[in-house]
């Protein structure tokens, strides 16, 4: 059973290069043996950075449950997941992620993660891209506003 969601994910990372859509990724949300969502990455061909096959299949899960969580929802993805996805998986609480190529693999190719979980690790102002904390005491009126709604739903 689990063979068939992963060929599914990989056959998308297929199809998504020979459309010229984009890279060679592709991956399908699964819950209770039905495909919730599917995504090839689309990078390229819509221009926007987050069109990764993994949240592609996210944006399209959640739109079928109506729901921002995936619980007892499984990840099938051609490739390890990048930390943009990764990130997004653990939002959207995922039960389990299946992989098939390696960040290794992806690397070879000129798809490398590595600067980005390096750059996590390096203090704001050395990172390649400064990140600089501005207005804090200012922003701090937006958790104030969200601490005080009684009808807030946490995620």
């Amino acid at each position: 059973m689990k063979n068939r969601f992963m060929a599914r994910a990989i056959e998308l990372s297929i199809e998504g290069v020979q459309s010229g859509r984009g890279g060679p990724f592709g991956a399908v949300i699964v819950k209770d043996g039905e495909i919730l969502g599917e995504g090839a990455n689309q990078v390229t061909s819509t221009k926007d950075p987050t069109a990764h096959a993994e949240m592609l299949a996210i944006r399209m899960a959640c739109a079928k449950l109506g729901s921002f969580e995936l619980k007892n929802c499984e990840l099938y993805t051609s490739c390890e997941p990048c930390p943009m996805c990764l990130g997004a998986i653990y939002w959207a609480r995922l039960a389990r992620v299946y992989f098939a190529n390696t960040a290794e693999d992806a690397a070879k190719l000129g798809f490398d993660d590595s600067l980005i979980y390096n750059e996590l690790r390096q203090a704001h102002a050395n990172r390649r891209i400064p990140v600089i904390q501005m207005m804090r005491e200012e922003a701090l009126a937006g958790f104030h506003a969200w601490e005080a709604k009684p009808n807030k739903i946490l995620y």
